[in-house]
């Protein structure tokens, strides 16, 4: 069956038909004659053609040829090549009408002609994907024909009518407003850009639009250009379907149709049922925000329970069902189900719905849209009404593991994931919480769950999750950065392993990007790209350090480059918590540092049958303990003492208001002021603090390597690299002189001035992405290998009675010694993980810190 809307367009002669901007309108007598001319080119048996359906003339005049020749049309995106080539991989059309070169060309497929489509079939329109590719929906001349009447029949549209066609043709929606408006004669203003191109209200005034048709989306689009603030003074319907409105939004745009003589209707459809199954009567907007309303004229609701009852008693939950003459014929996966007759009496919707005591109805959810976790029915609609109850406009999708919340606005991700754990039940590591610049949709202006979903599937390690595992009980914001955060070295390593896992690679600056920024970059692979050299030597320094004290190799330096690494993260990261005072965040680092030491501590004092008590304290450095009457731990634990001894040390200037003023406008200076004073203390400690050879250990004595770290970091310009890397020749040999003049000090300075100038002038390491990996990885637990190493050799393998060659045995200490390193750092970040809810909860309680401040 031809539509009627096809085979009577010649009724309406000179009557405009289609309106575009800065043209001549189109009448109905022209559209007419197009419409037949295209039908000439389309002679012989039935056929399957493909058009491209732009809101142009000329596309228009295709698609109603094509019907009017007795064709089937599949509808094509305007100007997507990849929905094109997926249409015909699937349905093999035998001609395409679309632009080519700039013109709009009718070009055949080159291929053997198909299985011819069955007699009834008119259109072959795919869903909105939702659940991934859309489906083919077949329907029916006789279905097209009645859908439009029915709608121009409930809208009351007359030949006076001018639509504003702003949604796309190959969205059922956007089409019925075509065939609903041809079908008395009305005219359509083409409008194929957003609503929110400039001059879009002036053509709307200029074009005397009496309707606009919309999505719920488009209402926040027409929300952000003033729309109901314009004159408009010919518009007198609006309409919205294709998906839920909020009821408060529907009063708001009800109320002010009314105020100016105009409708608002809700409406509600399927492409199943050519785009529409029910309608909301204007004036029970107000009172009935949330309904659908009643079928449209010609159908028919109603309910089913979930063993197929029909459900007739009020406030009864069951499937929609929609029966009527616009339902399809079908769906459709290849060419050859064009050829099936209509196969469907009536329309399952997948929608939940409740019917009141008003005989209107209303979607209650979607009955595919549920996950089931530990258990637990959550439906996805219901998690998204919760959140909007709350202000947080969200999209809501996951699988039986996990929910992901999508979310646009000025929340806190915290907040959602916490409103999100509430509405459901579930903990905090089943949601994941996805803060976006704005959720991203179809065509038709609907949620994208698809994509979405593809991000739960993809994404691997979630970073804003790694954030907040980094630095809880801290509340963590999509607005925050590692700087504003307060990062220290430690977590700087964990977050750059945690990049490379879910991106492919560490970014230069990432530091200073803000969680919204990392989490909007694409992963990439490649063959390799740059790591930090800062992330590099620490890696190379554990391993040294772990190699010199079981060979006793002349490996020197790798303590002495942590803690020149100690001043770069200082100068680096703490001096943000440093300049505004907040001491409690510029010390919080240290606890997860203290955390694991005080492991060890408990562990030696539990063997030896007594408390250590200068390592409590952490005063064992100080030189008036000894390890072996067990008042302090061994001298390999005095880095921890002196790291927590320099960061009071650091810390102590900036209870001065002053010096926070003075830093904040420039680091650089304090850093050398710091390295002049710790190189004081350097030459005259020994004088004043005569320990003997125990001094190595002491503040004093490794204190000028830290400032010169805060130097490097803090060395902003090529001019002040230079004065840093000659500070650090003037000072290296010196020390080198001071420390015994002997070979292995000269080795162990020279390999630290090298150091300095490699940070300095090298500050990016480009390697192959192989070794990325590892490289993060041992640099990760670089802290928990410095205090387990000598474990391995000293208790474990003694307890295996491993009796092995000097050389074997170093091997297996070096290699045991990294390795219980790297399984420690695992158990840890376990915990933390398991962790996460207890801390998240806590982190609630605590107030948010601002965000980041913006790069320079």
């Amino acid at each position: 069956m031809i539509p009627d809307f096809v085979r009577d367009l010649h009724r309406y002669g000179d009557r405009p038909a289609l309106l575009v901007s800065g043209r001549a309108p189109v009448s109905y007598a022209d559209l007419a004659a197009q419409v037949v001319a295209v039908a000439a080119r389309l002679p012989g048996p039935r056929r399957l053609v493909a058009v491209e359906a732009a809101s142009d003339p000329q596309a228009i005049a295709a698609y109603l040829g094509t019907l009017l020749a007795g064709h089937a049309v599949a509808l094509l995106p305007p100007g997507d090549a990849a929905a094109r080539e997926g249409l015909e991989a699937r349905f093999r059309p035998d001609w395409t009408f679309r632009r080519d070169g700039g013109r709009w060309r009718l070009l055949p497929s080159g291929r053997p002609a198909g299985e011819a489509p069955h007699p009834d079939l008119a259109l072959l329109l795919q869903t909105s994907g939702s659940t991934g590719q859309g489906k083919g929906v077949r329907l029916s001349g006789g279905a097209l024909q009645a859908n439009a009447e029915s709608i121009a029949e409930y809208l009351g549209l007359t030949p006076g009518d001018r639509a504003a066609l702003v949604l796309p043709l190959h969205y059922s929606y956007g089409l019925s407003v075509l065939h609903s408006h041809l079908t008395v004669g009305a005219s359509l203003w083409l409008h194929p850009c957003s609503v929110r191109t400039p001059g879009f209200l002036d053509g709307l005034t200029e074009a005397r639009c009496t309707s606009l048709a919309g999505v719920p989306h488009t209402y926040d689009l027409l929300d952000g250009i003033g729309f109901r603030s314009a004159a408009l003074p010919d518009l007198r319907l609006l309409t919205v379907a294709g998906g839920r409105l909020d009821p408060d939004r529907v009063r708001l745009w009800a109320r002010h149709m009314t105020e100016r003589d105009g409708r608002f209707v809700v409406m509600y459809g399927q492409t199943e049922a050519t785009a529409r199954i029910a309608w909301l009567p204007p004036h029970l907007a107000q009172t009935h925000p949330d309904a659908i309303g009643v079928a449209i004229p010609g159908g028919r609701l109603s309910l089913r329970g979930l063993d197929g009852a029909r459900l007739d008693a009020p406030e009864a939950e069951g499937e929609l069902v929609y029966e009527g003459p616009n339902i399809m014929m079908g769906y459709a996966e290849r060419r050859e189900d064009l050829s099936r007759p209509s196969e469907v009496t009536e329309l399952r919707t997948g929608d939940l719905a409740r019917r009141d005591q008003d005989g209107l109805f209303r979607i209650v959810g979607r009955l595919r849209r549920m996950s089931k976790i530990g258990g637990h029915r959550i439906g996805h609609d219901a998690v998204e009404a919760a959140l909007a109850a709350k202000g947080v406009a969200a999209a809501v999708t996951g699988d039986d593991r996990r929910l992901l919340v999508a979310f646009a606005g000025t929340a806190v991700e915290d907040e959602v994931a916490a409103l999100a754990v509430h509405a459901t039940g579930l903990t905090l590591r089943h949601v994941t919480v996805l803060r976006l610049a704005e959720l991203p949709r179809l065509p038709s202006g609907k949620v994208d769950y698809a994509g979405l979903r593809g991000r739960l599937e993809d994404r691997g390690p979630d970073l804003a999750r790694a954030f907040r595992d980094c630095f809880a009980p801290a509340r963590v914001g999509s607005g925050h950065s590692f700087a504003s955060l307060g990062g220290d070295s430690l977590r700087h390593v964990e977050l750059s392993l945690e990049l490379q896992r879910t991106l492919g690679h560490v970014p230069a600056g990432w530091e200073t990007m803000t969680l919204a920024e990392l989490s909007a970059l694409a992963p990439c692979e490649g063959e390799g790209s740059a790591l930090g050299s800062d992330l590099v030597l620490r890696a190379l320094a554990i391993v040294a350090v772990v190699t010199q004290h079981q060979t006793g190799w002349p490996v020197y330096g790798g303590a002495a480059a942590m803690v020149v690494l100690v001043g770069l993260g200082l100068g680096r990261f703490g001096r943000v918590a440093l300049v505004e005072g907040d001491f409690a965040r510029f010390f919080r680092p240290l606890l997860r540092v203290l955390g694991a030491y005080y492991l060890i501590l408990a562990g030696y004092a539990l063997a030896w049958g007594q408390v250590p008590w200068a390592s409590v304290a952490l005063v064992g450095n100080f030189g008036f303990a000894d390890p072996t009457a067990r008042e302090m731990l061994p001298h390999l634990y005095w880095f921890v003492e002196a790291y927590t001894q320099m960061l009071l040390v650091v810390a102590l200037p900036f209870l001065w208001p002053g010096v926070r003023a003075r830093v904040a406008r420039d680091p650089f200076p304090f850093g050398l002021a710091l390295l002049a004073a710790a190189m004081a203390a350097r030459l005259l400690g020994p004088e004043l603090w005569p320990i003997g050879g125990r001094q190595i250990f002491t503040l004093p004595w490794v204190f000028y390597l830290c400032a010169l770290g805060w130097c490097v970091a803090t060395a902003d310009t090529a001019r002040r690299r230079w004065i840093v890397l000659m500070a650090a020749a003037a000072v290296m040999p010196t020390v080198a002189y001071l420390g015994g003049n002997w070979y292995g000090a000269w080795i162990k300075y020279s390999a630290l001035l090298a150091v300095v100038g490699w940070l300095l002038f090298l500050p990016r390491l480009r390697l192959p992405a192989a070794l990325h990996r590892p490289i993060l990885a041992v640099a990760q637990a670089s802290f928990l290998v410095y205090l387990l190493h000598r474990l391995v050799p000293e208790l474990l393998m003694p307890a295996l009675g491993l009796d092995l060659s000097p050389g074997v045995t170093d091997a297996v200490a070096v290699a045991g010694g990294v390795g219980v390193g790297l399984l420690a750092a695992w158990g840890q970040g376990a915990l933390l993980r398991r962790a996460g809810p207890w801390l998240a909860a806590l982190g609630r309680a605590m107030p948010l810190r601002g965000a980041a401040p913006r790069r320079a």
